[in-house]
């Protein structure tokens, strides 16, 4: 009857430690599946942010061209009113000497 007691408890234990291998088992394949899932996640969200970033810095380039093309009409406008101001100036020293002078 001991025997048979011994054996009911070694075959316990060992379906014990069977069952303990399997959930261990199972366990690293559930951590290594959510880590390749975690992973492509990683990936997809880098990608999706590469994209937006791309978009993004697209719509400032196209803000640069336009602010550059205004920046440069603006300039180009002054430059024209300080031209004509500095004809007209010109002509007046150009009479005002020549009045002194003769």
């Amino acid at each position: 009857m001991a025997s048979e007691a011994v054996k009911k408890i070694l075959d316990a234990e060992s379906e014990s430690e069977r069952k303990n291998a399997l959930a261990r088992k199972r366990r690293d394949e559930i951590i290594s599946e959510a880590e390749g899932k975690a992973s492509q996640l990683i990936q997809k969200r880098l990608g999706e942010a590469a994209a937006e970033s791309r978009k993004i810095k697209a719509e400032y380039d196209k803000k640069l061209v336009a602010y550059r093309e205004k920046a440069g009409a603006d300039c180009d406008s002054e430059l024209a009113d300080i031209r004509e101001k500095a004809e007209k100036n010109m002509q007046k020293a150009v009479d005002a000497v020549i009045n002194e002078y003769f």
